[in-house]
């Protein structure tokens, strides 16, 4: 593929493409390139200029590199409100899909910026079936475990505890989230040093926070530009892709904070689980596995609904894999509470665990990693755009 490094005053031309600016873009991947390509037609139209932060984003470079691929990548929503108003689509002959476009260079991102990188790609070549499998097998070797002690089933009514011992499981799960909090703060780190000086040499004041804490928390930029939510095949508007990535985002914080207070109770009081009913950790997990069973159901009806021209195909089983995992997560949470009494419980919990256990392994590699690097842009836009524009033109 052809590389486009036009200046933007090339770029105003639209058909011309055989200037080039004297500095080299230094795109490393086919994805990069055709990001680079399509931003720089869109700099020169702007007629989407008020969408989203990409495009005030955009006007502030006169070409794109490697490092302003990924930023504007994970800047993106992909809400498809810029594909339908887009008069260079396809049949066009510049052929601009620029959700897709993006959606490419952000797969790119995980892979380029993830830790250990191997881990990325296989979980990206392989993302339903890999995570399922590794949920299986997981839940497989703590039943074995259950079962040689004689506690898999029949012992309905015990804590979970009489199961697996505290320090047992804290042995289990410790080493493993801290790896995914570890490899996580790995990749951002690594994003933010690359995508530019800005958020290296300025430090983020706290409107710049607060700012992008907002726009990240509200999904602001998920609404088509325009407040009505992101467009399907048939040009008609519809909030309720905003709608179930609320659900589950808070669900999966609910959820989060249901255990970080169980750990205080359990710590700080002595007071161990299992917690009864109004107590505030169950209403917390309670609250938090509804959410997340009716925004995984919603995301998962949706994501196979969508016009597949909004995004990459190629990332269809890294999302249904992810999907998948959590409502299994959540729904075996929820019944563990109806069947702590059960002879089943000790299976049911075997499975919650195995499942919990592949999630934290793979939170760095797929669907929640692209929530943290998506903060992670909105904060260097928030500190962006309260510089001078270098280019002096655009929404900025």
């Amino acid at each position: 593929m052809k590389t486009d490094t036009r200046s933007f005053d090339d770029a105003h031309l639209l058909g011309d493409t055989t200037t080039h600016s004297p500095a080299p873009l230094r795109l490393s991947h086919a994805a990069e390139q055709e990001v680079a390509r399509q931003l720089t037609i869109c700099n020169a139209c702007r007629y989407c200029e008020g969408f989203c932060a990409v495009f005030p984003a955009m006007t502030r470079r006169l070409q794109f590199n490697a490092a302003d691929a990924h930023y504007l990548a994970n800047l993106c929503h992909n809400c498809g409100a810029c594909l339908h108003a887009c008069q260079y689509a396809p049949p066009h002959e510049f052929a601009l899909n620029l959700p897709r476009a993006l959606a490419r260079a952000r797969a790119q991102t995980y892979q380029a910026f993830a830790w250990p990188a191997p881990l990325a790609v296989l979980y990206r070549r392989n993302g339903a079936a890999l995570t399922l499998a590794l949920a299986a097998a997981l839940a497989f070797f703590l039943a074995l475990g259950a079962a040689l002690n004689g506690k898999l089933w029949g012992v309905g009514g015990t804590s979970f505890y009489g199961v697996f011992p505290h320090n047992l499981l804290v042995g289990l799960f410790a080493p493993v989230f801290l790896f995914a909090v570890g490899a996580l703060a790995v990749g951002v780190r690594r994003f933010l040093r690359d995508v530019g000086p800005v958020t290296e040499s300025v430090a983020p004041g706290a409107d710049a926070i607060a700012e992008a804490a907002h726009d990240a928390l509200t999904l602001k930029y998920l609404d088509g530009g325009h407040g009505d939510g992101c467009p399907n095949a048939d040009d008609a508007y519809t909030p309720w892709r905003r709608v179930m990535h609320h659900c589950t985002f808070y669900g999966f914080m609910l959820c989060f904070a249901a255990t970080a207070l169980a750990t205080v109770y359990h710590y700080a009081f002595g007071w161990p689980a299992p917690y009864d009913w109004p107590s505030l950790p169950k209403l917390l997990g309670a609250a938090g596995g509804a959410g997340l069973l009716i925004g995984l159901s919603g995301q998962w009806h949706l994501n196979r609904r969508r016009d597949p021209a909004h995004g990459d195909a190629a990332q269809k089983p890294m999302d249904l894999g992810f999907i998948a995992l959590l409502w299994l997560i959540a729904a075996s949470g929820l019944l563990l509470w109806w069947a702590r009494a059960a002879p089943g419980m000790a299976a049911l919990l075997c499975v919650h665990l195995g499942a919990v256990m592949a999630l934290f392994l793979t939170l760095p590699y797929g669907k929640f990693a692209h929530g943290i690097y998506r903060a992670a842009a909105l904060l260097r836009h928030a500190v962006e755009r309260r510089r001078p524009n270098p280019v002096a033109v655009g929404a900025d």
